[in-house]
């Protein structure tokens, strides 16, 4: 019977001791992981968020010159208002979880002659943890991703018509 509980009173405690020393790294681990998949979704929004973009510019802006105060005042207002709401902006969980920084993501539109260029940026803050700086002396600043698309100006078909045929 002491044969037994001594031999169940060493693994207790080489059992407590490797849970001791696993648990703390298992966790930064942990931190990590979730700040990696952070980033890959955050990463994924902004391909979706920024095709939206693109997409409704080319559909609802003008080509006519008259028109364009129309286009850079309320509808790039608009579309920058339902970027950032999906992005996360607007609820402050998932802005913490992304790491967001600013008031707001930053687009642009910058009409050309034959694309219209839509840029959408995004920062994020810089990880706080002080073990993150401890290992990297780079990590003092923030990231900033940046996703462009280019929108062609002819944006409905043409009706093709054959050269000499009425």
């Amino acid at each position: 019977m002491r044969a037994l509980r001594r031999r169940l009173g060493r693994s207790r405690a080489q059992a407590t001791t490797e849970v001791v020393l696993l648990v703390p790294l298992f966790m930064l681990f942990l931190f990590l992981f979730a700040k990696i998949f952070a980033l890959l979704v955050l990463v994924q929004k902004m391909e979706i968020a920024s095709y939206y973009a693109a997409r409704r510019w080319q559909l609802e802006s003008h080509r006519n010159v008259k028109y364009e105060g129309d286009d850079s005042g309320f509808l790039l207002a608009n579309i920058r208002e339902n970027v950032n709401k999906y992005l996360g902006y607007t609820d402050l969980r998932t802005r913490s979880y992304l790491n967001l920084s600013g008031e707001t993501a930053r687009l642009t539109v910058q009409r050309t002659q034959v694309w219209n260029i839509v840029v959408l940026e995004v920062n994020t803050n810089a990880l706080s943890s002080p073990i993150f700086k401890y290992f990297s002396a780079k990590n003092r600043g923030a990231l900033t991703f940046s996703v462009t698309k280019y929108v062609p100006n002819r944006d409905r078909p043409i009706a093709f018509v054959l050269p000499g045929i009425n």
